[in-house]
């Protein structure tokens, strides 16, 4: 069975994301392993310079870097990444147990987003939109459409 890693800067604190996680997380119990990481973030200023925005991104990338599976396939969210269709991702998806990995990390930066460090290591980085999201929103879609992608790679009704 696949085994999949989300990886996420922050805690969630809203209890209507956490009840939609925990729906998604159950839905994907029959199509994979999961398993949902926090990481803490850094606290950081209003006015926070370009430098110390580096220093804190890092930081944070360094308690990523601690948490990602060994042998796991990395996939990072970030906004300048490849926008890919829901089709296009379960295909993506599907093919990881052929490069001989079974397990994917998906990870989610913070506020200021994602260290250089961590999206060097990545296998795909991947963009949901242009526009800027809150991490917290983007765990649910993320698995959601990891969801869809299960469920577009058996044919099953879900997708249209």
């Amino acid at each position: 069975m696949l085994k999949i890693t989300i990886i996420s800067v922050g805690k969630l604190k809203e209890k209507y994301w956490k009840s939609a996680m925990e729906e998604y997380a159950k839905r994907l119990g029959r199509y994979c392993s999961l398993n949902l990481v926090e990481v803490a973030d850094e606290k950081c200023p209003e006015n926070i310079s370009p430098a110390e925005q580096d220093i804190v991104k890092e930081k944070e990338g360094e308690k990523i870097s601690r948490k990602i599976p060994e042998g796991s396939l990395l996939c990072t969210l970030e906004i300048a990444g490849k926008a890919l269709s829901s089709e296009q991702l379960a295909s993506w998806i599907e093919k990881v147990p052929l490069s001989a990995k079974d397990h994917i990390c998906f990870v989610i930066g913070g506020s200021l987003g994602l260290s250089p460090s961590i999206c060097r290591k990545s296998s795909l980085s991947l963009s949901f939109s242009a526009m800027t999201f809150p991490h917290q929103m983007m765990r649910v879609i993320l698995l959601e459409q990891i969801y869809r992608a299960h469920r577009i790679s058996r044919n099953e009704p879900y997708h249209k």
